[in-house]
């Protein structure tokens, strides 16, 4: 009876405590907020604790911070007084956390008149390289006006960008960034950064932007923070105050961005978190370092003496559970019972039962408790019931939402035709195949997924990918890729073997390609890649061709790859290209050659007249596929901030140099030492006609496919038609390093190639170098 009677209580406590648990916000206690003795603690508004310190202007005291770095200006000549960062004396704090600072802003403007002149430019770039401080993840880049694009440019190998227009005031979205208006950029922790804000047309298009938008700006803050009510006029003197005045920059800081807990504990007298019951904690920020913490049931400043002190969990009846007696001890807390009673003294465990002899009242209570878990049972059992048909629900609820029902109105052409039905995955399976989407099952990341390697029951590897958020615009990229996916049968393009639908995000499940993209062989560091010949490149090229020619006109219903890249070209065991990633592309009505869809690519493959019209055609992939055969012959990035000005942007720099007749300085030595003249010469004007501005000019991927293949079939070596005498038969032999002396042999030849390329004048070619459109 007494075995029963606990049990009536663990059950109507673990009932009461998972209540609590449902409805407690969990939140996160900053360090306490105070400063060295004899040090201000307070400026205004603001607490300032330690390591950091306040220094009055013109007294200053470095025993009241760490170091100069965590130095803070109190200027008491405002009201209230402001404080400032030492360092930068211009940058006002608002806040301090026990790991981040919010600060003030500083917004980039660029304003025009209306003959689109430029009247006010200014810059909203700054920098916390080689301090202590990181811009945060949390923040987001902003761009707000009507006919403008930023190119952002943070750390060594962070670039971003967005671009907005509009054609009227009322046009703008007060209700978001996206692309009306205002656009937004999520960003990854960096050092510095430069926004560079431009204009399509500086706001001189055929809708007067300029009379109800005269002015642009960019800038970085706070994710969540930016008010979109400011859209409602764009025309406002003041809105760049106003943008600067409720949007802050988070910044992450650390102790020492130069050691971490391992490290730092090696000199004493420098360690931070050298008092008692203080901890270390290394930081996930890119630039390193170390902050300190109270251990757990402890609290106050972990970088003061005497540390940190112990929390009197009893004293505060909010932070134990005792139901009786609460003991305080170092760290944690006891509970107990008093005499004549029995329990753990929690409340959430057993509590304390008085002990009692009286049979009529342990019957009462031992019927209460049969009654009770014959409640309990049958509750139960009723749950199990409706749970298992709201999963039948939910998992019905996820195959609408995943785009099920816009799968099967797809799968259906114009004129009719059933296109082959998909393999549907049940969710169980996926996850069983991928270990339940482990970490290091993970492959790769793209612009709209996570792929992940899965081993399914029969042993075939796959690839599956998975969406990496639920809204409309994704879900309709996601059927997007699968509809185009079945309805092709190629050998040179992904095969997808089958969906799931009925999970949180939609997945597609496609064949496994095992060695990469071709990306990672031709600008790897390792460049002795001997398979890379430049045989491989041709057939490489001709088999990646061959397939988008396929997709443009042999395809049930034609189709647009709208991001042709070597990273969406992948290469299986035997090197064959296999073309991937087809989320942002388009069907094309059998009816019409183009279509206008909002702009979407990759930086440097952009074709120029598709970012100027938004008028999308099959050459606009014959542009980009032109980019990849630039990339094929020189190993060369299609845009880098490494190269000089003139060299950063490929098509650019590869026309360039086919015009000023030196192409061969920049194609790649094993390129110009296995290829023939003709194949070379050939090769180039194929580029350069890929890379016209004008899409009529261009070829089509067909016949692209055509002039590659018969590359192939030249097989004389490109120094024979020379005079075949020891010395040039010497150079032949020689190591790349020494092929300077072929270059100034051979330039020559290339003396035709340029004589199709007028076309392309200083200022028609800058064109070639699109603004930064993001996928």
């Amino acid at each position: 009876m007494k075995t029963n009677l606990q049990l009536f209580l663990v059950l109507l406590a673990c009932a009461w405590a998972l209540e609590a648990a449902t409805n407690t916000n969990h939140t996160i206690m900053n360090v306490e907020n105070f400063a060295k003795p004899g040090c201000q603690s307070q400026c205004g508004n603001l607490k300032v604790p330690y390591p950091f310190g306040i220094q009055e202007e013109g007294h200053i005291n470095p025993n009241c911070s760490l170091n100069f770095g965590f130095d803070i200006i109190c200027n008491t000549s405002t009201d209230p007084p402001k404080a400032f960062i030492r360092s930068w004396k211009n940058i006002e704090i608002f806040d301090i956390s026990d790991n981040e600072l919010r600060i003030s802003n500083n917004v980039a403007e660029k304003c025009y008149n209306r003959s689109g002149l430029v009247y006010r430019d200014v810059s909203g770039s700054t920098e916390v390289d080689g301090t202590t401080y990181t811009y945060s993840s949390a923040n987001i880049l902003t761009v707000v006006g009507c006919d403008d694009y930023v190119e952002f440019v943070a750390d060594a190998d962070l670039r971003k960008g967005c671009g907005t227009t509009c054609r009227s005031a009322e046009e703008v979205d007060k209700d978001g960034c996206f692309g009306t208006g205002c656009c937004q950029v999520s960003l990854n922790i960096f050092n510095f950064y430069t926004i560079l804000l431009k204009s399509y047309d500086n706001h001189t298009t055929q809708y007067n932007v300029s009379t109800f938008n005269p002015c642009s700006y960019a800038f970085l803050g706070e994710r969540n923070s930016f008010n979109h009510s400011l859209l409602s006029d764009l025309k406002d003197p003041t809105l760049k105050n106003k943008i600067e005045d409720t949007v802050p920059i988070v910044l992450d800081w650390v102790i020492d961005n130069n050691k971490n807990c391992s490290t730092a504990p090696q000199d004493p007298d420098s360690f931070a978190c050298r008092y008692a019951n203080s901890s270390c904690i290394d930081t996930d920020v890119r630039s390193g370092g170390y902050r300190c913490s109270c251990e757990e049931g402890y609290e106050g400043n972990p970088y003061l003496s005497p540390g940190c002190k112990d929390i009197d969990e009893c004293a505060d009846g909010t932070k134990n559970d005792c139901e009786k007696i609460c003991n305080n001890i170092p760290g944690n807390y006891t509970c107990s019972c008093p005499d004549g009673h029995d329990g753990d003294g929690r409340e959430s465990g057993s509590g304390c039962v008085a002990k009692s002899s009286e049979f009529p009242l342990i019957k009462v209570i031992l019927g209460i408790s049969l009654g009770f878990i014959s409640l309990i049972v049958g509750t139960s059992w009723i749950y199990f019931i409706i749970k298992k048909r709201r999963h039948t629900k939910l998992r019905e609820k996820f195959f609408q939402q995943n785009g099920g029902l816009l799968l099967n109105q797809q799968s259906t052409s114009k004129e009719g035709v059933t296109i082959e039905s998909t393999k549907l995955f049940t969710d169980e399976e996926l996850k069983k195949a991928t270990n339940n989407y482990a970490s290091d099952r993970i492959l790769g990341q793209g612009g709209y997924g996570i792929v992940f390697k899965g081993i399914l029951p029969d042993q075939r590897v796959v690839a599956i990918k998975r969406s990496k958020i639920i809204d409309k615009s994704q879900m309709e990229q996601f059927i997007n890729e699968m509809v185009i996916l079945t309805q092709v049968n190629h050998r040179n393009v992904v095969k997808l073997l089958g969906c799931c639908l009925e999970c949180e995000v939609p997945l597609l499940v496609y064949e496994f390609v095992s060695n990469g993209t071709l990306h990672d062989h031709v600008h790897s560091k390792d460049e002795g890649k001997s398979w890379l010949s430049w045989e491989n490149r041709l057939r490489i090229a001709v088999e990646s061709s061959g397939a988008l020619a396929y997709l443009h006109s042999a395809a049930s219903i034609p189709v647009i790859h709208r991001d042709v890249k070597l990273a969406n070209i992948l290469l299986d065991d035997h090197h064959v290209a296999k073309i991937s990633d087809f989320g942002a592309s388009r069907l094309v009505p059998l009816d019409k050659t183009q279509v206008t869809t909002l702009v979407q690519g990759t930086l440097g493959y952009l074709d120029p007249e598709y970012f100027h019209t938004g008028q999308l055609t099959d050459k606009s992939d014959v542009y980009s596929f032109g980019v990849v055969l630039a990339e094929l012959l020189t190993g060369r990035k299609p845009i880098s901030m490494d190269r000089s000005p003139e060299e950063r942007n490929l098509a650019t720099y590869f026309i360039t140099s086919v015009n000023e007749k030196r192409v061969f300085l920049i194609l790649e030595p094993r390129v110009v030492k296995e290829g023939t003249l003709e194949q070379l010469e050939t090769a180039a004007k194929l580029v350069t006609r890929c890379l016209s501005l004008n899409s009529k000019e261009r070829p089509t991927m067909k016949e692209v496919t055509m002039e590659l293949e018969s590359l192939r079939k030249f097989t004389k070596h490109p120094w024979t038609n020379q005079h075949a005498n020891e010395e040039t038969t010497r150079l032949i032999g020689q190591t790349e390093v020494q092929f300077s002396d072929l270059y100034e042999i051979q330039a020559s030849s290339f003396s035709n190639i340029g004589s199709d390329s007028e076309q392309y004048s200083s200022s028609t070619i800058s064109l070639l170098h699109p603004s930064s459109i993001p996928r």
